[in-house]
Order: structure tokens, then sequence, then C-alpha cells
């Protein structure tokens, strides 16, 4: 029978998460808003992330805060559900890590029997950025014990609601957890999953002081016997070795395939620093071979120039003539008179030839630019050769790039393929350690039961010895002789 719900306070008993409200007045709400979401998700410690939310509010007004606090809405059915379900006589808490500058609103208006928070540090009227209270380092589970204590009851008698990974301990120490509108890493181990937003709906699971579903819950388990239970435990155990013994393979198959394709892009790194050393000597022998290609062409032409200009040409226009005259005088049959012109022609291009004087200064300038012009040619058949093995050892440095990136994204596709097939896996074993958890609290409602059962049978045992004593110190007051053994049982219930 459950005595006592305990309650999360931010998105739970109200609509909406006060830190990020106060975030609001300081213009910090996204920073705020990003922590929050990573402590409820479980990926940072909520404690952590509350210290570094609060210092973040350094300097925001109390009395502008307080006024936010007002303006915040109860979860819908709040009022109601916690109104009725006191009338049915539950111990209603609420154990937030959220503030006293809300969680006292929420006492008085409803009219919880337990309140725990944590307190924002103030100055001057403005925030410190400083945080204390139990639930800055420590536990809902803690508080949640204290409770338990001070109303002198047990787990199986305690319920607990909460919707963000902060109340995984809460809900994993109550003999009933509720995850209202919750992250996945809490509905993976509640008992029931309440999505609606609305309290109203916990009335249909608590019904008149115990717990509808708790008790077909409690109902169904205690079928079972404690050693059905714990084979079941023991065969979940198994099945969780297994899996994880699986996932940690994969995951080390995964590391393996990680490890291959990185070292494999080291070495495309390392072979691209090579390809791109040779494109840029490469680039610079070909700057080089367009600076000599120039000198060519401008000394080439210089020289074609110097070697006009000179007179060398008529010349050897001149010479070229007779060559032609006399070989037409030599291999063709011609009559005396046109042979005899043909002779006089050539007599006369040799006077000519004679007469021709050559300027010897521009005739050596010419000749010394063709040399130059040939030097400059060579030198760019040199660098051009040299460029062209450059760039076919950078082209070889590309092809191995090309190839080593093949292997890389083949390793890097089995690295992904190896790790989502882990993340199934650990899905499973996360699943596994949900029914590992309900089965140890079905264990603990059997023993619960089986307490209960030998309490009353003790109880009504000595009721009825109790009873019978109380004939026998009559019979005895009346002076009837009693018993060694009617006489134990009368002290045993301190009646005389």
């Amino acid at each position: 029978m459950i005595k006592l719900i305990a309650f999360d306070l931010d998105n739970v008993l109200i609509d909406g998460e006060v830190i990020d409200e106060m975030a609001k007045l300081t213009g910090v709400k996204e920073e705020i808003s990003k922590i929050t979401s990573q402590a409820m998700e479980g990926e940072i410690d909520f404690g952590t992330a509350l210290k570094e939310r609060v210092s973040l509010l350094k300097g925001a007004s109390v009395e502008d805060i307080n006024k936010v606090m007002l303006e915040i809405p109860l979860m819908e059915g709040a009022k109601e559900s916690v109104k009725e379900l006191k009338k049915r006589g539950y111990k209603i808490a609420t154990i937030t890590g959220s503030f006293d500058c809300i969680a006292q609103r929420m006492k008085d208006e409803l009219d919880l029997d337990y309140v725990y928070f944590n307190t924002l540090q103030e100055e001057d009227g403005a925030l410190t950025g400083e945080v204390n209270g139990p639930l800055v380092d420590g536990t809902k589970r803690e508080i949640l014990q204290d409770i338990m204590k001070m109303e002198k009851i047990s787990p199986e008698e305690t319920a607990a609601v909460g919707d963000g990974a902060n109340d995984v301990s809460m809900l994993e120490e109550a003999g009933l957890g509720i995850a209202f509108n919750a992250k996945p890493v809490l509905r993976e181990m509640a008992d029931v999953v309440v999505e609606k937003n609305d309290l109203r709906e916990l009335l249909e699971i608590f019904d008149d002081g115990s717990s509808k579903k708790a008790s077909e819950k409690a109902e169904e388990e205690a079928k079972e016997s404690f050693t059905e239970l714990l084979s079941q435990k023991k065969d979940l155990e198994k099945t969780l070795k297994e899996l994880t013994a699986k996932r940690d393979k994969l995951n080390d198959e995964a590391k393996v395939f990680r490890q291959e394709r990185d070292e494999l892009n080291a070495q495309i790194r390392g072979n691209l620093d090579n390809a791109l050393k040779y494109r840029d000597e490469r680039d610079q022998i070909n700057k080089e071979v367009k600076k000599y290609k120039k000198l060519r062409d401008e000394t080439h032409q210089a020289y074609k120039k110097m070697e006009w200009t000179s007179g060398r040409r008529e010349a050897v226009q001149v010479e070229d003539e007779i060559k032609r005259l006399e070989k037409t005088i030599e291999t063709r049959v011609l009559d005396i008179r046109k042979e005899n012109e043909l002779v006089k022609k050539v007599t006369d291009l040799r006077k000519k030839l004679q007469g021709m004087q050559e300027d010897e200064e521009s005739r050596g300038e010419a000749l010394k630019l063709k040399e130059e012009s040939e030097g400059y040619h060579a030198k760019v058949v040199e660098l051009s050769d040299q460029a062209q093995e450059t760039h076919e050892k950078m082209l070889e440095y590309f092809r191995k790039i090309d190839e080593i990136r093949s292997q890389a994204d083949a390793a890097h596709q089995k690295f992904i393929e190896t790790r989502e097939k882990a993340n199934k896996v650990h899905d499973e074993v996360k699943a596994t350690f949900g029914k590992i958890r309900k089965a140890n609290k079905g264990m603990d409602r059997v023993k619960a039961k089986e307490r209960s059962i030998e309490d009353e049978i003790v109880r009504k045992k000595n009721s009825v010895e109790r009873e019978k004593a109380e004939e026998i110190y009559r019979k005895f007051l009346e002076g009837k002789k009693v018993s060694t053994e009617e006489l134990l049982l009368l002290q045993k219930h301190k009646i005389v």
C-alpha cells in the first residue's frame, strides 16, 4: 500500500524549468538551456550543471526573480490532483534541485507535507552566482530515505514521480517509479510511464490510499514465488553478461577499425604533403621555364633582326643564286647563246658578291645572340624535363592518396557499421538492466508480502494468546489455580 508520493518540481508540479525562466532576465537563456538539457538527459553530472547554470545568473535582481516565480504556471491538473491525493490520505513531498523562491510558493499553494530544495545566495538584492542546499551535491534518493524514516514506512510504501536523469535515484528507491512526460533515460527504468502533461492522470494510478497499478503489478508478481523471480533474475543476468560481452567485443572491433581509419588518414596527410611539395616544386620550375622561354624568344628575335641588318642575308641569297645557275649550266644541254648568257650572269653575280662588304661587328653580335638564344633554349628543355619529372612524382603521390582513401573509406564504413551494431546491443543491455531492476523490485515485493503475512500471523497469534491470557487472569482473580504454562503466558503479555 502506497503511503507517500514524492514529486519532482520543474516540469512536473509546475509547467516549466525555473532556472530557464530566470535566465531570460540575464540574457543567458541559450547557454543555460543547453546545460539544462544535457543534465536532464544524463550527459553531465547534475551538481556540476547546477553550479555552472547558477554562476551565469550572477547579478540578477532578486525582486525581478520573485516576480517571475509568481508567473510560472502550475502543471495541468496539479492543484486538483494534489488536493485529491491528500484527501485520500497520501503524504505528498516535493524533492527538487530547484530553489527556495519557487518551492515555498508550491508548499503554500499545494499544501505539501515535505519540501526539499536548494537556496540561491544573494547580496544587496542581487544573486551572487552561488547556491547551497541538500541537492547541490546530495541525491534525491538520500532525501527520500530521510522522509521514509520520519514516516516510518518502507520503499514498497513509497512512489516517486519525475521527468529527468536527476530523478533516477529517487525512482530506483521508491517501490513505484513513475516517469511523467520524461526523458528516455527515465522511461527505461520506470514502472509506469505517463505520456500526457496532466497530473490528473495520476489519480487513475493512485486509488483510495493504494496504487491500482502497483497493486495489480504486486498481485501479478506475487503469483510468482521468490525462487521463480530469482531464477528469472539469474537468467537475465546471464543474458546481460552475454550482451555486455557482445557489445564490448563490437566496441573493440569498432576501435580497431577506427584506429585503422585514423592511421590511413594519417598516411593520406603524409602523401598529400609530399604531393603538394612536388606540385610547388613543379610550379616553381615552370616559372623558371617561362622566364627562360621569354629570354630565348627575345634573344632569337634580336638575333634575326641583327642578322638581317648585317647584310649577310643578301650575300647568302647571291651565293644561292650562283649555285643554282652553275648547276643549270652543268646539268642541262643549252645552246651556245643561252649558255653564254648564264655564264655572263654568274660572272656578274660573282663580281657583285666580291663587292659586298659584310659588317663584321654586326655579324659577331648576331652570332653571339644566336648562341645566347640556343643556350636559353637548352635551359628551357632541361627545366621542362625537370618539371615533367616532378609532375610525375606529384601524380604518383596523388594516385597513392586515391588508393589509401579507398581503404580509409572502407575502414570508416566498417567502423560506423560496427558501432551501430554495438549501440543496438547496448540498447538491449539497458533494456535488460531495466528488467533486472524490475525483477529486484518484484523480489522485494514478494519478500515484503511474505513479511506482511508473517507479521499478520504473529499479530493474530498474539491477539489470540492475549485473549487467552486475559481469560486466565480473570480465572486467577476468581481464585482458580493457574498452571506454570498459563503463568508464563500471563508474563509474556505483561498481565502479571
